[in-house]
């Protein structure tokens, strides 16, 4: 019998980041879950971590893959779980009762997509503030217009209308499927202002050097769904903001 929620993690070399990703899926105070690990062909002791973690009801595959959007299909297609939650290795729920309340939610309505909102954490997991981009209390798909308002962490979908993630999308395949399931879904509930998603703020400067493709693909998947000339012009209000979050991001991390 499946459960309610299918959480997945994919893993690459991720064993000096992944012990807190782990404790906080064990932790939960709910048990309604599977566990899916895909991991990439690890070199170092990412899985000894993992099998050592003695998570209930874990399923581990480890092979190569061709990126991560690849390894996420792999796990969407293991998945048996009612809700899709990807929980990227670093990341976290941020307490023992994250999914205690999205399982509360998921039984107050026919809700196709869970969501709330995320805090980011340093390396010794300190809290050191909110995401720049708050999830609203009313989400639809438009509201991606704005950019990538919940956290992919955060964002948790019904697997029987979850799609495949496109493989065009090196850096923003997320992007693209949260819009297409925001597209079909019957129901949105968000599950309140508490962070649900701790996420770790890249120091390694791996989002940095990938950050200008990533917003080439994200101009063009929002060009793709809102069309050309409303997102050339919505672009010219983010600079301001885009400007600020550097700023704030620097501040954040050099405290």
């Amino acid at each position: 019998m499946g459960r309610l929620f299918s959480i997945i993690t994919v893993t690459y070399n991720a064993g000096s980041v992944i012990s807190p990703t782990l404790e906080s899926v064990g932790r939960q105070s709910l048990d309604d879950y599977e566990y899916v690990v895909v991991d990439g062909a690890s070199g170092d002791d990412t899985l000894a971590r993992v099998k050592a973690s003695g998570i209930s009801g874990l399923r581990v595959v480890s092979e190569p893959d061709c990126g991560l959007y690849d390894a996420m299909n792999k796990g969407l297609a293991m998945a048996r779980g009612e809700y899709l939650i990807f929980l990227n290795a670093g990341d976290a729920f941020a307490d023992t009762d994250v999914l205690a309340r999205l399982a509360r939610k998921a039984h107050e309505g026919d809700y196709d997509i869970l969501y709330g909102q995320t805090q980011l954490v340093d390396a010794a997991r300190r809290v050191i503030g909110p995401r720049h981009l708050v999830a609203p209390a009313s989400l639809t798909a438009d509201s991606f217009k704005q950019g990538m308002l919940v956290c992919h962490q955060a964002f948790v979908a019904r697997r029987s209308m979850a799609p495949q993630f496109d493989l065009r999308y090196r850096f923003s395949a997320d992007y693209d499927w949260c819009i297409r399931c925001l597209l079909q879904s019957r129901g949105n509930g968000y599950v309140g202002a508490q962070p649900i998603i701790d996420f770790l703020v890249d120091t390694a400067g791996t989002t940095e050097r990938n950050h200008k493709a990533s917003l080439k693909e994200r101009f063009d998947i929002m060009c793709r769904y809102y069309g050309t000339v409303p997102t050339i012009a919505r672009h010219l209000s983010f600079i301001p903001r885009y400007l600020g979050e550097k700023r704030r991001k620097k501040r954040l991390l050099e405290k």
